[in-house]
């Protein structure tokens, strides 16, 4: 059987700032290298929300302040909804610093009154005010959940897709560079603990949150070139919600990546 996934990358006009593109590419590299097509919509302003509703797996990147709120606004009235009804259906999600902030209930900047989101997330965002530490460097976090482990453990799928080896640190490494800080919701799950670094909101020592199949994280750098083994999980969980079968990814050589990951996650 041939795979196929269409991957929504949200207004890449607007919003693909320290990198972020890099995640585009790793996920479409990364299929591709399996044989699994890959069809990437570029969602900007002008397209109709209609062409999201057949998307197996959302990416949407950082901006800065005047981008995202060009892009903010199409984003609560328009494209928002639709999103939030294909994450609450498991469709994957991967939604990096403003974008992160901006799948919250609000965002409070340090003037001026709260900016509305479409709560795709339980979370807010706030900015402390211009005297406020900018929380910026080089990110180490533990992985909290053991769900990404699920491709090293599913059985083998239907469709023939070998095995692939999971991360064994549960580590993840990054690059952070955000004044707001955000608060996760009761019940809504962090990503990651932090070890080394400022994360959601530089007090609560979490990084990120992870709700059904979607991430939010404040990873540049970006998040999946360092850490594939995030990306393969995307990858699996698209492919699983898309052909009702447990999906085993063909092992990939990621030797370079791992050196990559091993001497950033030194840096504490």
């Amino acid at each position: 059987m041939n795979f196929r996934l269409n991957l929504a990358w949200m207004y890449p006009d607007l919003m693909s700032t320290y990198g972020d593109r890099g995640n585009i590419i790793v996920l479409t590299k990364r299929c591709q290298w399996r044989g699994i097509e890959v069809n990437i919509k570029e969602i900007t302003l002008e397209t109709k929300v209609s062409e999201l509703s057949n998307c197996d797996l959302i990416f949407m990147g950082g901006a800065q302040d005047r981008q995202q709120k060009i892009a903010g606004d199409d984003f609560l009235k328009n494209k928002g909804p639709m999103i939030k009804e294909l994450v609450e259906n498991s469709v994957p999600a991967l939604f990096v610093c403003a974008a992160y902030q901006a799948v919250g209930h609000f965002y409070k900047p340090y003037q001026g009154e709260p900016i509305p989101g479409p709560g795709i997330f339980d979370l807010h965002t706030e900015h402390p005010g211009d005297q406020a530490k900018r929380l910026i460097g080089n990110v180490v976090a533990e992985l909290i959940s053991d769900q990404f482990d699920v491709i090293a453990r599913s059985p083998v799928s239907k469709y023939g897709i070998n095995s692939a080896t999971k991360q064994s640190s549960h580590l993840i490494v990054g690059f952070e560079n955000h004044g707001g800080r955000t608060y996760l919701g009761k019940k809504l799950q962090p990503f990651a603990r932090v070890i080394k670094g400022g994360g959601n909101n530089g007090e609560d020592g979490y990084e990120g949150a992870l709700y059904k199949n979607s991430i939010g994280s404040y990873f540049h750098g970006p998040l999946l070139p360092k850490n594939p083994y995030i990306a393969d999980w995307l990858i699996a969980k698209a492919l699983e919600k898309k052909y009702v079968a447990k999906i085993r990814l063909r092992q990939l050589d990621d030797g370079l990546e791992k050196q990559a990951h091993k001497f950033v996650s030194t840096l504490r």
